[in-house]
């Protein structure tokens, strides 16, 4: 109630007490109190203050207190906030990367503004509207500060192209460019096909249909839906897209709160797959949304759930706007399971505590044993078909994955964490990307036949030598088969899409060939769903 304590402060101080009206409620005695404490650091205190900080880190101070996910947005930062979901932004449509503090695109969006001007891959963006944009002061937020823009506004860029002295000048008008939220969807064999889903966005369920009616034109029988590292999104979107692989009338989510009435959600009789065989991918990075479909599906014996816990996010916020147009994201309800289980794991202990959740799970083991997790039987519940899940927080799979430690490295760590794995590979395909193109053709003869030589790995070392990365040649051969693969993927997709990269890391991706293997073997399919 702190945006009632900003909007009465001054009716409140400057009225007196009257015997004859009623007695105030606890939250008006409170919102005098601190409407009070803020007129008093504004008029009395010893040395200037910005009171509008102030009143911020109260509102942020005062939520820290109730939960892990409430929150307060500030006017700046609700449209950032929200654009993820939105599905859109508005700008210049170019994938881009900062090489050597240069803005260089990667491949301009697909009929974008950028495009239609004849922007290009490999294209460095030596000036903006006039103004040097290289060196040290560039990051993303500099672009994004000075790309991004309403759409119908204008921007010109003078860029330097391969070899050319000359630097090209383009005016773009900006416009809206679409955010995909599925990064990849392609056949892994004949029969069965793969969705990666980023997160839910406001476009997903469409973005779903696509992809969905893609792969079944291409033979689909059985879909492997990973949801791992996909933090969650729009409730609607998570109801809509459980309502595809469910039959009518099945409950899929329900919240309810101290003040919050129980709501549920059920299918309606329009669900595009509700009998072929299905996979769910999950792991400590799937919350929120994510844990509604892994669990309505676990819940309703619809598919087998892979991976490993997922992160336990099962609060929900409600948006408020407060005066000056920032908002409040108070958390209102719990989401609970077709079964009942309540998503959300404990946060008794603070939010610090709450933070370092995966740190823990890391030490007890459980990113590595299955049987480091334990659950008490007061957490059992039963799936439609009889078989016991527990609650707790988080959705436990039906079949454990270990992280895969195959590139678990120093050496690999820090040519990731230092930038040169990616620079390398991003300079490879830029300057080889035609020779790449018309060598193989297409993506499919660039995955059969092209292998990483030593000629690349003479050049990642060179790379990692110029970060300052310690080549180890006894950590490089522990590594040496997911950095070679890790190379390939990249290089394909700044050749062509992300979903290359997926395509090429699938073949070592533990969760991919343990569902692959589960989906293969009906009787095995059908064991796991019986909890036999």
């Amino acid at each position: 109630m702190f945006f009632l304590a900003i909007a009465c402060l001054f009716a409140m101080v400057a009225s007196a007490q009257n015997p004859q009206q009623k007695p105030q409620s606890k939250t008006q005695m409170n919102a005098q109190k601190l409407g009070t404490t803020l007129y008093l650091i504004e008029n009395f205190y010893v040395d200037t203050t910005n009171i509008d900080k102030v009143t911020e880190d109260a509102i942020i101070a005062a939520l820290k207190e109730l939960d892990p996910h409430s929150a307060y947005i500030s006017k700046k930062d609700v449209e950032k906030a929200n654009e993820p979901l939105v599905g859109s932004f508005e700008g210049i449509g170019v994938t881009f990367q900062l090489i050597r503090d240069t803005i260089t695109v990667i491949s301009p969006t697909a009929g974008g503004p950028s495009e239609k001007v004849g922007i290009m891959a490999g294209d460095q963006f030596i000036k903006i509207d006039g103004e040097e944009s290289t060196g040290k002061k560039i990051d993303n937020e500099y672009v994004q500060k000075h790309l991004r823009g309403k759409k119908g506004t204008k921007v010109t860029v003078s860029v330097k192209r391969g070899n050319d002295p000359e630097l090209l000048d383009f005016e773009i008008v900006r416009d809206k460019i679409p955010l995909n939220s599925i990064n990849a969807a392609y056949m892994l064999d004949k029969h069965i096909g793969y969705i990666k889903l980023d997160r839910f966005a406001q476009e997903s369920t469409q973005e779903f249909k696509e992809a969905f009616a893609k792969l079944k034109a291409q033979g689909m029988e059985s879909l492997i839906f990973d949801l791992r590292g996909n933090t969650g999104g729009y409730l609607n979107t998570a109801i809509e897209l459980v309502d595809q692989f469910l039959d009518e009338d099945r409950l899929i989510v329900y919240q309810e709160g101290l003040h919050q009435p129980r709501q549920e959600w059920r299918s309606s009789s329009s669900g595009l797959y509700t009998t072929g065989k299905l996979v769910v991918l999950i792991d400590e990075g799937s919350a929120s949304a994510s844990e509604i479909f892994s669990g309505a599906m676990q819940d309703h014996d619809r598919g087998v759930v892979i991976g490993r816990r997922s992160f336990g996010k099962g609060l929900v916020q409600r948006p408020f706007n407060l005066p000056d147009g920032a908002v409040i994201r108070l958390t209102t309800s719990r989401y609970h399971t077709p079964s009942g289980r309540c998503i959300q794991r404990p946060y008794e202990n603070g939010v610090e505590d709450y933070a370092k959740e995966m740190t823990k799970r890391l030490e007890h083991g459980e990113y590595f044993h299955a049987d480091s997790i334990h659950f008490p039987d007061s957490l059992k519940y039963t799936t439609d078909g009889g078989r016991t899940v527990y609650g707790g927080g988080g959705i436990m799979p039906d079949l454990f994955i270990p992280v895969d430690t195959a590139y678990n490295s120093k050496l690999y760590t820090n040519l990731v964490r230092k930038g040169a794995l990616n620079r390398f590979t991003t300079d490879y395909a830029l300057k080889h990307r035609d020779e790449i193109r018309a060598q193989y053709g297409d993506f499919e003869h660039f995955n059969k036949d092209f292998t990483v030589g030593n000629d690349l790995v003479e050049g990642l070392k060179k790379a990692a030598e110029e970060a300052k990365v310690e080549w180890n040649d006894e950590q490089f051969a522990h590594s040496e088969k997911f950095i070679l693969l890790q190379m390939k993927a990249l290089i394909a997709r700044n050749v062509w899409e992300t979903q290359q990269y997926y395509q090429v890391m699938s073949t070592v991706d533990p969760g991919i060939q343990k569902a692959l293997e589960v989906l293969g073997n009906d009787k095995e399919y059908k064991r796991i769903l019986k909890g036999k």
